[in-house]
């Protein structure tokens, strides 16, 4: 089929399918039904179907068809949506506890009363000053790394640590294995920087590590993004005995590792930090934006010495430095103990949103970690995630799908919960809604 018309029958069924000819939930013919109707060859037929499943229209569901999904609530088609104020958010975490308007500002007073303030006025030093990085280099040894200020960057929250990393560190066109399901932003970075993801399933409480393994006998893998410490969005938390065995996989392929750790405060008594077992390798990433707020931007990049001058030197394409109020008084909260005191309380405030989430949710399959701020929800068969999330967005509440956490072209039916953005009540009485529209899609 010349390109044109393969091109003229792909825009069709579009149309056709946003213009509701075509309604959601519809199964479209099988790939060898519509060859034979349209005049095509298979393998054409097969390619119509993968544009559009592309183009976020349909979904190629294993032994059950091709369906038109449903058009997909904002959330799912940015990254961040802007909701209105009356939709209950469950699909961004921004956890908050109710005196820490009152923490930042006291810190504004403090920091207003300090005698050096020209100097914030001024660049900063692209990786953090000196002391400041010494500051976050004893905040990640109470995570079990053995941080130097040498060995230590400060950057504008975790995701710019990792876009700083795979800019720095990676070229275009390198493979990076990840898990089938990961953090969206991860995704990005990975897009904006040209790498190819090779997806790695999951098995049990980590990744499947023999199928890295094989992978990396059958490509040459550059690096491996991993979550070992409250994974994201499946909330498992790495064995010992998993973790050296990735990193003995890591070394014996010349692997580089980059360690997400946004959530890890949450898991307490957790297995060393990969960047501990195998500091030469490893870009261990996190922030204070889940432990503290969001709107701090305060993250950090610890990093074998040798690979610091890189990122210092993409941090300062990127931003130059990350802005000296903010590093201020996240450093003060640090060695006043401000920090730990709230990562505790979140730790407390998390599991007492996960009991709410057991209570209301029932005998709905769960998958998450006890202490987390997420919950991963995998639906029964029939029950289809675009449904269940543009049913909840008449409900005025938001949610993801698996859609914006898969790496493989394969995208699971399940939801995505944060339970960090709500008041408990608003949360409760918002989860009896996601079982009820659960309960009424299923058949």
């Amino acid at each position: 089929m010349p390109d044109r018309r393969y091109k003229q029958l792909v825009d069709r069924l579009a149309a056709d399918i946003r213009e509701g000819r075509l309604r959601p939930g519809t199964r479209l013919p099988t790939h060898r039904d519509l060859a034979a109707r349209e005049g095509l060859a298979l393998v054409t037929a097969t390619r119509v179907y993968a544009e559009l499943q592309v183009m976020g229209l349909v979904s190629g569901e294993t032994g059950r068809g091709t369906f038109v999904k449903e058009p997909l609530p904002r959330a799912q088609v940015n990254d961040l949506a802007a909701w209105s104020a009356d939709t209950v958010d469950l699909s961004f975490n921004y956890p908050s506890l109710p005196d820490q308007t009152d923490l930042f500002r006291a810190a504004l007073r403090q920091l207003a009363a300090a005698g050096d303030l020209e100097s914030m006025l001024r660049y900063q030093p692209h990786g953090g000053r000196e002391h400041e990085r010494a500051t976050v280099a004893h905040h990640l040894a109470s995570r079990g790394l053995k941080a130097t200020a040498e060995t230590t960057l400060l950057v504008s929250g975790a995701q710019h640590g990792l876009t700083t990393t795979a800019m720095a560190l990676l070229e275009p066109g390198d493979v990076v294995a990840v898990d089938a399901l990961t953090y969206p932003g991860f995704k990005l970075a990975a897009e904006t920087n040209h790498l190819e993801l090779a997806p790695i399933p999951a098995a049990g409480s980590g990744p499947d590590l023999d199928a890295l393994a094989t992978l990396c006998k059958r490509r040459r893998v550059r690096a491996v993004y991993a979550m070992p410490t409250l994974h994201n969005p499946l909330g498992w938390v790495m064995s010992a005995t998993r973790r050296r065995e990735l990193v003995a996989i890591a070394r014996r392929h010349g692997l580089m590792l980059i360690e997400d750790a946004a959530y890890a405060f949450l898991a307490q008594a957790a297995p060393p930090p990969l960047a501990s077992l195998a500091p030469e390798i490893t870009v261990y990433v996190s922030s204070l934006s889940k432990s503290v707020s969001t709107g701090l931007r305060v993250g950090f990049i610890h990093a074998p010495a040798e690979w610091i001058p890189k990122l210092e030197r993409m941090i300062r394409a990127t931003t130059w430095n990350t802005p000296a109020t903010m590093t201020a008084i996240a450093c003060g909260w640090i060695e006043d103990g401000t920090v730990a005191m709230l990562e505790a309380e979140k730790r407390r405030d998390a599991a007492v949103r996960q009991d709410i989430a057991g209570r209301v949710l029932g005998d709905l399959k769960r998958v998450g970690h006890p202490a987390s701020y997420f919950l991963w929800l995998p639906l029964a068969q029939e029950v289809r995630a675009d449904a269940i999330a543009m049913a909840l967005s008449r409900e005025r509440i938001s949610v993801s799908t698996a859609h914006p956490f898969s790496a493989s072209a394969h995208v699971p039916h399940a939801i995505r919960l944060a339970l960090g953005s709500v008041s408990l009540s608003t949360l409760e009485r918002s989860l009896g809604t996601v079982a009820r529209v659960i309960a009424d899609q299923t058949y």
